[in-house]
């Protein structure tokens, strides 16, 4: 009797990746779910690519009507998403949602669908453009929308951005292995220095995360009270903003909210974020008494910032934009942002005109920097 070998169970077609331009507001609230999943399923994420985060900023900076958020699914489940706005002036353009408070801009790719979902992320944001470029800006080297930049069928250019300093997601005491031997025994007096003080730290609850923040805003503007601070932090806005996206984000592990205490008073609030691959802190406030009193409020929030490194935590602290000096005591590694710009056969002359303006601008700031101070 001769044996009959049956063919093998075929398998189930993939659904096709479908895409879809959202321009509401409402609807863009009503993602949360999804985006969250999508989120955690796409490791080049910065905290600055949450829902809560980008839903918060729209609800603070967006102009209604602007909104252009391209979605790729394949079934009903989100595969990779573009946060967009569309920017009128100078040029017309579609740019990330988060503007110049976050310090990296990206799409969302999920990692199982890479390919096929950022080239239909190409193709659907070559049909959004339209008339207008698209540009990102502040893109941190292996972001998802690289991804797309590399499938991009048009005219496109790439341009360096600001410069963020990094450092390996490690303890503070590992962290100061690595520093001159001078140096290291510094910081560790300046850490013994804390102790003697009596600064006690406390990690924010959930439901603590309002009151908190409304302390970092008031301790920041003290602060900085007579100095050069950011304008944009002391806006209302702003602490609207970080109201309504911090709580979500610590819920959801996106965001550590710690207060440091001095005789029982609060002197200082941290809000460190966090995704998969990177943390960092974002920003802080601290009464002047702290450095009356020589506790050295870099140390102090670096060891929070790191206390919640170890198994499963990010492998990448970063220490954000900026190249302020106290960071390079740390011995950090420069990493440069970059500038995408891409756009379509009819609108290559907005790229080449914004190309020219980028290129001019870092040829300004390198001339700035080279003149001598004045006398």
């Amino acid at each position: 009797m001769t044996a009959t070998r049956l063919a093998p169970p075929a398998r189930p077609a993939r659904a096709a990746y479908t895409t879809e331009l959202v321009t509401d507001a409402r609807a863009f609230a009503a993602l949360a779910p999804q985006w969250g999943r999508l989120f955690a399923r796409c490791g080049a994420a910065t905290p600055f690519q949450s829902h809560a985060w980008l839903h918060s900023w729209w609800q603070s900076y967006g102009t209604p009507g602007r909104l252009r958020l391209l979605l790729v699914r394949e079934g009903g489940e989100l595969v990779a998403a573009a946060p967009l706005m569309l920017r009128r002036t100078p040029l017309p353009a579609l740019v990330p949602l988060g503007g110049a408070i976050s310090d990296y801009a990206d799409v969302l790719v999920d990692d199982g669908h890479a390919h096929p979902a950022a080239a239909a992320l190409a193709g659907a944001l070559g049909e959004a453009a339209r008339t207008a470029l698209i540009d990102f800006r502040e893109v941190r080297p292996g972001s998802a929308v690289e991804q797309v930049y590399d499938r991009w069928r048009g005219p496109r250019h790439r341009a360096p951005d600001s410069l963020c300093l990094e450092l390996p997601a490690l303890p503070l005491d590992e962290l100061v292995t690595r520093l001159p031997a001078a140096r290291a025994q510094r910081v560790r007096a300046k850490q013994r220095k804390l102790r003697a003080l009596g600064v006690e730290r406390h990690v924010v609850r959930p439901e603590e995360t309002d009151a908190a923040l409304a302390r970092l805003l008031a301790l920041h503007r003290v602060q900085w009270q007579g100095r050069g601070v950011t304008p944009e932090h002391l806006r209302s806005r702003f602490g609207e903003h970080l109201a309504r996206a911090a709580g979500p984000m610590v819920r959801d592990g996106q965001a550590v909210v710690t207060e440091f205490r001095l005789d029982g008073e609060v002197v200082a609030v941290d809000l460190t974020l966090l995704s998969r691959r990177l943390m960092g802190g974002y920003l802080y406030g601290a009464h002047p008494l702290l450095r009356e009193r020589k506790a050295d409020v870099a140390v102090m929030l670096l060891e929070a910032c790191t206390a919640h490194t170890g198994e499963g935590a990010p492998d990448t602290l970063s220490l954000l934009r900026g190249d302020e000096p106290y960071k390079h005591h740390w011995r950090p590694r420069p990493v440069v942002n970059q500038r995408l710009l891409l756009a379509r056969r009819r609108t290559a002359g907005l790229l080449t005109a914004a190309a020219g303006e980028a290129a001019l601008r870092r040829r300004a700031g390198q001339l700035l920097r080279r003149r001598p101070p004045s006398p």
